[in-house]
Formats: C-alpha cells, structure tokens, sequence
C-alpha cells in the first residue's frame, strides 16, 4: 500500500497536541492553548515539521464548519428570540463601542475607513471555545459574570454572520463608501431571503426527513444524514454567493427545531471536535514569534487593545446592563481577549484584499498571546479589587434600586435575616421566613428579579453582598442571620470574610456546590455550610432505596451512615409515599372501599362482631366517617350508615368480604360464608 497523504504530518499534531495538552494541562491552562501551541511549534515559524499547510487548512474549514453547525445547534427560534431580549442590549454595547473605538483609532493612526472598520470586526470578537472553559471550570456559568458573558459570546457569534458578509465588500477596490454601503445592503437583503427561504424549507422537509432516517434504527446512516444537512446548507448559501459558516449555522438552527437536535449535537460532537482541534492547531501555524521581536511597539499596542481596551467596553457594557463593579469587572477581564473567529474574519480579509499578511502578522500575534494570558487572567481577576473601586462611581448608571441609594426606613433595621441571592432556594427561604413572621432583607444581582419582587411589595434590593458598603445599608451588624445562596463560590468567600471582619457576631449560613469546600468555609468563618452534592445523593440514595422496596428501618441507617461522614442535618429524613399496586412484595394484595348502608347487615355491627378477617380474610384497615378517617378503629364500636369502610385483602378475599358487607338480610344477622384461607 502506498504512503497516504498528509497521514504523517496529521500523525505529529495528534501527537505533539496531546503531549503539549497535557503539560499546559497541568499548569492549569486550557486544551486551547496546548493546541495553539502545538500549532506554533509545527509551524513553519517553528520545527517546521508540517508542509502541507494547504491541507490542514482545507481540514480547518470544516473545523470551522462543523463547529459553527453546532452552535446553530444550541439556537432555536424560540430560544433565539429569548436570548435576544435579554443580551442584545448589552452584546450590542460590547461589539458596537468596541467596533467604533477601533475605527476612530485606526483612521486617526492613517488607514482607510474600510480598513478602520475591518480591525474593528476583528478587536470585537472573544474566544468562545476558551472563555466557556475557562467558566466551566471555576463553575461560574451562572454566576451573574458568567450569563453576561456568555450572553454576550453568544451574541457575538450571531454578528460573526453579517461580518463574514460585509468583509468581501470592504475589499473592492475603486469603489465608493456609497457603493460599498449598498453592496452590504444588497448582500444583507440576499442574506435574509436565503436564511427565509432555508427555514421554510428546513421546516417543512428537515423533520420529515429525519423521521424517515430514524426509522432506519441505524446510528451510522442517522450521523450521515446529519452530516449531509451541515455541508449541505453551507454548499447551498455558498452557491448563493453567502459563506460556508452562515449557512453551516442556519442548518444547524433548522435541526434544532426538531426532535432530533439533542442527538444530532450527541452524534456530530465527536467529529466536530476533532476537526476544530486542526482547526485551532492551525491557527498556532499563524503565530511567529520572531514578529513580536521584530515589531514589539505593533505588536505590544494591539496586545493592549485586546486586553485593557476591550476589556474595557465590555465592562461598560456590562454597567450599562445594570450589573454592580465587581460583576462588570470580572466580565470585562473574561472578554478581553481575540477569538477563534477573528481568524476566520482575518483570512476572509486577505482572501480579499483588504489586507496584507504581513500587516495582520502582528495582529495574529498579539491574538494568540492575549488567548494565553486569558486563563491567568481570569484566575487573578476575582483577588484584584482595585479594578472594582475605580469602578465605583459608575455604578450610579444602574437603573434598578439599589440597597445603597434605598430607603429602608419602612423595612425593619434590627432583628431580621439577611438573604443573598434570589433564586429558587432564597425564594424557599423567603417564603418560610414571611410564614413564621420573620422579617428579611433580600440582596440580589438580577435586575430583572430585583423589578419583578418590588413590584409584588418584597424586600427585595438590588446590591453587591461583596461590599461593606451594602451589608451597612441592610444593617448586617443589627441582624439575626446572613443566608448565602449564591452561585459565585468567590463572591462568597469574599462575603463570609467580610461579615467575619464587620460583624463576627451574626451567623452565616450557606449553600455549597461541593463538599470539599465545606472545611474551608467553615474554618472561614461560616456557622454552618450545606453541601449541594450531599444533600442530592442522599435523596437520590433514599429514593432509589424505596424504589427497590428496602425496609425502611434500612433505609434510615443508610441515611445517618452517610450523614455521620459529610454533613448532619436538622431535617426529618422524608421519602415519597408508594401505592400498593407500585410494591412487588404487595402486589396481590388489592385495596377497596365500601358505603355502609342503611338495611345493610353490617350496619350497627361492630369489626369484632362481624369477623370480617376470619371470615373472608380482608381486614378492614380504616373508617371515613364525615370529613374524618379513622385511620385506627375501634374494634368494639359499631358500623353506621354513612361510613365508608375501606378493605385490603387478596382479590377473592376483598371481594367476598363486599359482599358480606353489602348483604340484606333480615333481622341483621350476616350471611354464611365459608372461612377463606390466609395462605391461599
């Protein structure tokens, strides 16, 4: 068999990735930035070990394809829509300030307006691929920083598509700004009619067609179908003259809106992740590190663009969206860094004309480098809280009412609990407090929240826990308690440290994803910490045990087992109720009611009289007298007219015990009936 092409050098990044992977691994550092640098290294710039740069790059699209179909996979109309609303006020203050702020600096530095505009496109766009990670890791997606982000990283990659359309135009050459700006027109308004025309289409077809496919049973042939749909839409948009990503996205999106989008991302995953590891492989291709030497003032101001300045108008942004200092801080030191689709942007822009490789080189440099120092970034960014105090003045841009510029006279001042953050859980906790007339004070980050709860008449506050300042204005030092229902696991032991300096005195009590944080919290200052995860698999432990029927006396030892080594609790161990119908130990045993009657034999007669368990072998277990059960009946008093007996036996048992019940007969003696057998 004879040597297959790029078989070997696609056999040194596999390897080479894994082993620089694994090193940066270990530095705490992304799988990203081990690609990139592994990229570098093979580079030509590097050991020079990959030649065929051309291939790899071909590999890259579909990378880029791919990753795009997926991201068009997480959209449907609906959710698009949602998001929309709720990012498209800040998303649209981060790209907009950002593009402006770029152009104006380029065309006052000499370039041309299109050129101004184009550096723009590129300065504007974060790593998705990192900035997710970097989240995931320190468990802070839902942290108020982390949905700002990744909103706005989900609004940025919606502006990837208009840009990759506008670039093109900004290259024509001999062209006017008039005629450039109707070129753009135009290939918007061809945008809109083909994304139009695709989702008709899409709709009507797609499900129908994975319908048909799924009814194959056939794993292999459903991935090539969903493979079909992302090159196919973006073949179909590249014939219109549109880009592979826009229409890679908009198959995406189409799959999305049938049943089959979980699967088909389950599927596709695999495959996408290879290719986009080429893809990021050869974007570390791109990195010279001998520009940096030689160009050190371009390279270092660009550096800086990505890093304070973007850093920056995201923080803006994020004031602007109503969120306090420390939370616009902390997502503009996310941001601020280049994204995997500048490089697309930045290709797009040499393929036409636009610009040089040569004088994106130091662009692609100072990407690259700002894309390592994200990780290190965001790990100090949440101990540095100077950047937050100069932020301080700002704050007063926030819309909502803030519990520093709050009137708390009509809300009580001593005696109450303290609650941060509004949740399900500080809802939980509200709602119990209001019950047993507690009176409580809640702090949350969420504007939205904040409105909704004043609205209803709540004491509701839109304030930072983390600053003394707003622990004052909710007189922490006259409270009874802090509650800490947070998802920001810093935030929290910033607060649990700043209570412990102000106000030692008042307990805190709190909520923790893990229960390896517990010891620290505690040893922190905290009174008492509850562990999310031991809290969850203790109930799914207790569940699963009723669900396979182990006695109950069991079950409560497993219980206090597991309790006595993580954390104890106040609460009663509770498990859902089961029907005899869900018991298999039970499931010959039935349960029936019967109305007892006037002129019904049993009517005045009493459970002992009537001998119902030895007669027939059904037990009458309970009485329902009026609006009463009699859950323990007396044995020796008499049936009336109106209760509701209810009988559990064997089906023959139940049933000859209604009809001993049920019989007339005169004089009010009951009828015969032979003795049934317990064992039978």
């Amino acid at each position: 068999m004879g040597h297959l092409p790029l078989l070997d050098e696609l056999t040194v990044i596999a390897g080479l990735g894994v082993i620089v992977t694994v090193i940066l691994a270990r530095l705490r550092l992304p799988a990203v930035a081990g690609l990139l640098l592994a990229g570098a290294l093979l580079g030509p710039h590097g050991l020079g070990l990959v030649r065929s740069r051309d291939a790899i790059e071909t590999l890259a699209e579909l990378g880029v394809v791919m990753l795009l179909f997926t991201i068009g996979l997480e959209f449907s109309l609906e959710r698009l829509k949602h998001i929309f609303r709720q990012v498209a006020v800040g998303g649209l203050l981060q790209v907009g300030l950002t593009i402006a702020a770029t152009a104006v600096a380029a065309v006052v530095l000499g370039e041309s307006a299109s050129r101004g505009l184009f550096f723009g496109f590129v300065m504007a766009l974060s790593s998705t691929a990192i900035v997710l990670r970097a989240l995931t890791e320190r468990r802070e997606t839902d942290a108020p920083h982390g949905r700002f982000i990744v909103g706005t990283l989900i609004f940025q990659d919606l502006c990837v598509v208009p840009m990759v359309l506008i670039v093109p135009m900004l290259g024509q050459s001999g062209t006017s700004s008039s005629g450039v700006a109707i070129a753009i027109a135009v290939a918007l308004a061809k945008a809109a009619a083909v994304v139009a025309l695709v989702i008709i289409v899409a709709r009507l077809v797609v499900p129908k067609a994975l319908g048909w496919v799924d009814a194959s049973r056939s794993r292999e042939v459903f991935l090539l179908a969903v493979l079909a749909l992302c090159m196919g839409t973006a073949w179909l948009t590249s014939l219109a003259g549109l880009s592979l990503a826009l229409g890679a996205f908009l198959g995406g999106m189409v799959v999305a809106d049938t049943e089959y989008g979980h699967r088909a991302m389950g599927e596709i995953m695999p495959l996408r992740d290879a290719f986009v590891s080429v893809f990021f492989v050869s974007l570390g291709m791109m990195f010279d590190a001998r520009i940096a030497v030689e160009q050190p003032l371009t390279v270092g101001l660009v550096l800086t663009g990505f890093v304070v300045f973007k850093g920056v108008f995201a923080t803006l942004a994020a004031l602007a969206m109503r969120f306090p200092a420390r939370v616009a801080w902390l997502a503009g030191v996310g941001l601020a860094q280049f994204g995997e689709f500048g490089f697309v942007l930045v290709r797009l822009g040499q393929k036409s004309g636009l610009v040089t490789a040569a004088s994106m080189d130091p662009w692609l440099t100072a990407g690259v480098l700002s894309m390592f120092l994200t990780p290190l970034l965001a790990r100090m960014a949440p101990h540095f809280t100077a950047g937050e105090k100069l932020l301080g003045p700002l704050e007063r841009l926030l819309g909502a009412r803030s519990i520093d510029e709050a009137d708390t006279s009509e809300e009580v001042k001593s005696g109450h609990v303290i609650i941060v953050g509004y949740g399900v859980a500080g809802r939980i906790v509200a709602k119990s407090l209001a019950a047993t007339e507690t009176p409580y004070i809640v702090l949350e980050l969420n504007a939205d929240t904040v409105r909704a709860a004043r609205e209803r008449g709540e004491p509701v506050y839109y304030g930072d826990a983390t600053s003394i300042e707003a622990l004052g204005h909710a007189h922490l030092e006259s409270s009874r308690a802090l509650v800490l229902l947070m998802n920001d696991a810093q935030a929290v032991k910033r607060i649990v440290d700043t209570v412990r300096r102000v106000a030692s005195h008042v307990p805190i009590l709190l909520r923790a994803r893990y229960l390896a944080e517990r010891a620290a919290l505690l040893d922190l200052g905290a009174r008492d910490v509850v562990a999310e995860e031991v809290e969850g698999g203790v109930e799914i432990m207790a569940r699963l045990l009723r669900w396979l029927e182990a006695p109950r006396n069991v079950i409560d030892e497993q219980v206090r087992e597991v309790r006595s080594t993580t954390q104890r609790s106040e609460r009663t161990n509770t498990l859902p109720r089961r029907a005899l119908s869900e018991m298999a130990g039970l499931s010959e045993l039935k349960i029936e009611s019967v109305l007892i009657r006037p002129g019904m034999a049993a009517a005045g007669q009493s459970l002992i009289s009537l001998e119902l368990r030895k007669r027939t072998g059904a037990l009458i277990v309970a009485v329902r007298r009026g609006d009463s059960l009699l859950d323990d009946p007396d044995p020796a008093a008499p049936l009336e007219p109106g209760d509701v007996a209810y009988l559990v036996g064997r089906k023959e048992a139940v049933k000859a015990a209604m009809i001993l019940l049920g019989a007339k007969v005169g004089g009010g003696s009951l009828p015969s009936l032979p003795p049934i057998d317990d064992e039978s």
